[in-house]
């Protein structure tokens, strides 16, 4: 929708639409109906008129012979001041009288009947409607055909059938205004719930997360529950991010106490072992709060539904041998075997290649920090995966699912900050990857695995 549109002025635009082709419907019928009743009020003048020059008609010296009255033709002049003709013609198609040669009736029924014609004719650069009326003497001695020829021209006809139809506009166009100041009332009053919960959502504090309470029509109640819907799902998430912020706090001031305590009991210290000891033990505690502090802007980053960074082709072989090369000095440091099993092909997939570098970095520090002392990065072609297994102690099946959830930790006497596996999870969900916690080779230690979408070559 564009902006600045109204659904106010959508709905009056639909229904004036339909409204304003039937006006125009109903316009045409007023004026088709108004030129037929024009048309039968006339052609009932030109009926009687030449129905008085038919009575008028006599046979005399053999021949036909007329007597016009005035009144015959005079009722077929009006306002308008139309132009009248007529014309008497025998049997035989000559014109005994009359003041124009009009063109008679075509048909050729043989009828003796008396009978009417009415057509719309164009004589002599004349617009004319004409009535032809085929009839006899009626004498008891001679029955001589004839035909009575009338016609004028069409002014008294358009003017009583504008007459006709302006009467006719002028109700038409006062019953569209009541239609429109209608259909405005109405449109009005079917919007009103909508603007009622447009106040109420207005009027809420910022801050406060409660249902709407309010009363509305079907259609706008299941809007409501829509709204009311989305504000549970933001009160529950509103809520698991202030227990993660909870959790976070709680982690983060452990460890900066523990470096406050160390200070202030190295300073009332005169030895400098003693201060070697303490400097050590806080730059231990130091390098643990750095790693929580990053781990923890990773899990903030990847939990944000606006953070959407664009997937690249990645070759998982590459990255995990870099994955390896970047945490093999820390882990022959501390005595863990640690290698890599790649597959024999390029395995590519859509990725970002820091995500999943840290999710390598979070599953090999996890299992040195467990107890392992073999710890293998494995990419696997088809399905697509990558994997990191060990043999440290493992995880118990029915405890699997809930480490991955921040701040859960399995060895409660392993000093770690519980957010390997949750951010691991958050990048698997980043990559739409499937997420797989089991155990390792010979049923001994973890194996987690991330199977991708496809292999996108």
């Amino acid at each position: 929708m564009k902006r600045g549109d109204s659904l106010y002025r959508r709905l009056l635009a639909w229904l004036l639409l339909p409204l304003l082709i039937l006006g125009s419907l109903i316009l045409l019928q007023a004026w088709i109906e108004a030129r037929r009743t024009a048309d039968r009020a006339f052609d009932r003048l030109l009926e009687a008129a030449s129905l008085a020059i038919a009575e008028q008609v006599q046979w005399q010296d053999e021949r036909l012979w007329l007597d016009l009255p005035p009144a015959a033709l005079d009722m077929l002049a009006t306002d308008a001041e139309e132009r009248v003709f007529y014309s008497l013609v025998d049997s035989r198609g000559h014109t005994i009288t009359g003041n124009a040669d009009l063109p008679g009736d075509t048909r050729q029924d043989g009828s003796d009947d008396d009978t009417l014609l009415y057509r719309d004719i164009s004589w002599q650069g004349l617009s004319l409607r004409q009535g032809v009326r085929r009839t006899r003497l009626e004498d008891w001695q001679l029955r001589e055909p004839f035909e009575v020829r009338v016609a004028h021209s069409r002014e008294g006809r358009d003017a009583l059938a504008a007459e006709l139809w302006r009467g006719n506009l002028t109700m038409i166009l006062a019953m569209a205004a009541l239609a429109i100041v209608a259909l405005l009332l109405s449109i009005r009053a079917a919007l009103a719930p909508l603007t009622r919960l447009r106040r109420a959502i207005r009027r809420r504090d910022p801050r406060t997360l409660a249902p709407l309470e309010l009363q509305l029509p079907r259609e706008l109640a299941e809007l409501r529950d829509t709204v009311n819907e989305l504000l549970a799902r933001m009160r529950r998430v509103r809520a698991n991010q202030e227990r993660f912020i909870g959790d976070a706090s709680h982690q983060l001031r452990t460890p900066l106490s523990g470096l406050s305590a160390r200070a202030e009991l190295a300073l009332r210290q005169d030895d400098p072992a003693r201060w070697r000891e303490a400097l050590v033990a806080m730059q231990a505690t130091s390098t643990r709060t750095a790693r929580l502090a990053m781990q923890l802007l990773s899990l903030t980053r990847l939990a944000n539904p606006e953070y959407r960074p664009e997937l690249a082709p990645l070759d998982l072989n590459a990255i995990a041998r870099e994955a390896v090369r970047e945490h093999w000095s820390a882990c022959h440091r501390v005595g863990v075997d640690l290698g890599v099993e790649t597959a024999a092909t390029q395995v590519e997939i859509q990725g970002i290649d820091w995500q999943l570098a840290e999710a390598i970095g979070n599953l090999i520090d996890n299992a040195c920090r467990y107890g392992a002392c073999h710890v293998t990065v494995k990419v696997e072609e088809q399905p697509p995966s990558l994997a990191v297994e060990d043999d440290g102690p493992g995880i118990p099946a029915e405890r699997r699912r809930l480490m991955l959830r921040p701040f859960h930790r399995d060895h409660e006497d392993l000093e770690g900050s519980g957010l390997g596996l949750a951010i691991v999870d958050g990048i698997a969900r980043a990559h739409g990857a499937r997420l797989t916690l089991s155990e390792g080779p010979g049923s001994r230690g973890l194996r987690v695995a991330l199977f991708f979408p496809g292999d996108t070559r």
